[in-house]
């Protein structure tokens, strides 16, 4: 779905002023990471090292596991893609609706595709799990104690659970400690979401020195640009500088919920995290979005080519309460054309 994804400002030009559309919270302050990069950019006229082990050792020590434990990657959309490399022509199932990038990288390497809408524990289950939590585009949180019983009750299966939005939840969440203990087990992480730097495709892998050997053995050279492998380091070395409070995120989204809930048609999701998926009762989510760029400058998530959904659903990151505000009050306008 190269097309299809969303924060696609880059389709406007410079009209987008307020972008809900990306789950990323845009008011996290960087000018202490720029000026960092830009004493880093004379290392742009040499290669990076083929693998970043200088950042995964510091990300296998924040997280107090082996450096052999993790593998760094061009974001998270590369795990996924070199995943379904290593398991290719097996069945996955795919707990949906979720993140297209499962399902693509999947069919590109020739897997049998199962779907999935509900976690059971007495569900028949492929070679390969896909669960993406919290979940994108739901926001939903699957309970831990739930996921380490199904994945503990099938060993043969191996479990991909992409956490790329963990830092945007107050919700118990499986740890690279934790992971490390399974045979079975696969985290995707992304320092993309955690920073709020898509524009770096910085992302890594957490599990078994076993599986990440396997793992390690079908990427790329040099895949991890020096930028991107520099800004990493200094974030790690500098995280409780850059730690959002997702409590109070966490509150202004319950509050969006609660006031898009009192515009008549508009049916929002619950959600665990600092977005949420919305319903549309008439009126279809494209030209919802096309109203809010041209008459507000505001971009959202047509959540229409999500497998499972269709035309009525858009998924929007909560922002300031200002924007918020603003996002509420052209909505209710749009809705009052219907």
């Amino acid at each position: 779905m190269i097309e299809g994804h969303g924060d696609d400002c880059y389709k406007f030009s410079n009209e987008i002023k307020i972008n809900f559309s990306s789950n990323i919270y845009n008011h996290a302050e960087q000018r202490e990471l720029y000026d960092h990069l830009s004493h880093k950019l004379p290392l742009i006229h040499s290669y990076p090292p083929p693998i970043p082990y200088e950042l995964e050792n510091k990300i296998a020590d924040d997280a107090n596991i082996d450096s052999k434990e993790v593998s760094v990657t061009n974001g998270a959309t590369e795990a996924i893609y070199l995943i379904a490399q290593l398991f290719a022509n097996k069945c996955s199932t795919i707990l949906e609706p979720t993140f297209s990038e499962y399902a693509d990288a999947c069919r590109l390497h020739h897997h049998k595709i199962e779907f999935i809408y509900r976690l059971d524990e007495n569900a028949r289950l492929g070679n390969l799990v896909w669960i993406c939590n919290p979940n994108n585009p739901t926001g939903e949180v699957f309970d831990k104690d739930l996921l380490i019983r199904i994945i503990s009750k099938n060993p043969k299966t191996y479990f991909v659970i992409d956490q790329s939005y963990e830092n945007f939840t107050l919700k118990p969440l499986l740890s690279e400690k934790e992971a490390i203990a399974f045979d079975n087990l696969i985290l995707i992480h992304s320092m993309t979401k955690q920073f709020a730097i898509p524009g770096l495709r910085v992302g890594y892998i957490s599990a078994n020195r076993n599986i990440v050997h396997e793992f390690t053995l079908h990427k790329m050279p040099w895949s991890v640009n020096v930028i991107a492998i520099e800004a990493a380091k200094y974030l790690i070395e500098n995280k409780n500088r850059y730690r959002m409070d997702i409590a109070l995120i966490m509150i202004e989204r319950e509050r969006v919920h609660d006031r898009l809930k009192e515009i008549y048609g508009v049916v929002p999701w619950n959600s665990d995290t600092n977005f949420m998926l919305v319903q549309l009762s008439s009126g279809n989510s494209s030209s919802l979005k096309e109203y809010l760029v041209k008459e507000h400058s505001m971009l959202i998530r047509d959540a229409s080519n999500f497998h499972g959904l269709d035309s009525h659903f858009f998924r929007i990151a909560v922002q300031s309460a200002e924007e918020n505000n603003q996002l509420i009050k052209a909505i209710e306008e749009w809705m009052s054309l219907y």
